[in-house]
């Protein structure tokens, strides 16, 4: 994509598609992925509402990001894993300006899910290390 180019829903809906044909590939994330999700269609829809409400301030999501993570086997390493990917696929399909804007929420984003996840090293309680809890 080009500066001249929209940036707008069909952009972000290009970006999603593309973004989780890589996940549902990757050996690392797609596992956990594929077996969370059960029409890709119907998740690529819900994300692209997702992320036009963050960056288009769209206000079309519904739903609880927190929530639906919360169920599945998701560790550590897989939000860098995430983060790889949609970096690599921002710079694929936006030009730099708007890959740079869907990187930084993405990372603002992660950070949030893995704190409220606990999977951030940070996010004990009161900063106190919780016995027998291998992080």
């Amino acid at each position: 994509m080009n500066s001249t180019e929209p940036f707008d829903e069909a952009a972000i809906a290009t970006l999603v598609d593309h973004f989780y044909e890589k996940v549902r590939r990757d050996p690392q994330i797609g596992p956990v992925f594929n077996a969370a999700v059960h029409d890709w269609d119907e998740h690529k829809r819900l994300l692209t509402s997702f992320w036009c409400s963050v960056a288009l301030r769209a206000g079309s999501y519904r739903g609880n990001p927190m929530a639906a993570h919360r169920p599945h086997p998701i560790r550590a390493e897989h939000f860098d894993r995430w983060l790889a990917l949609w970096r690599e696929t921002c710079d694929e399909e936006l030009d730099p300006v708007h890959a740079e804007r869907m990187l930084e929420y993405a990372q603002r984003i992660g950070r949030s899910l893995k704190y409220g996840l606990g999977l951030h090293p940070e996010a004990q309680p009161f900063g106190v290390p919780i016995v027998g809890v291998n992080r």
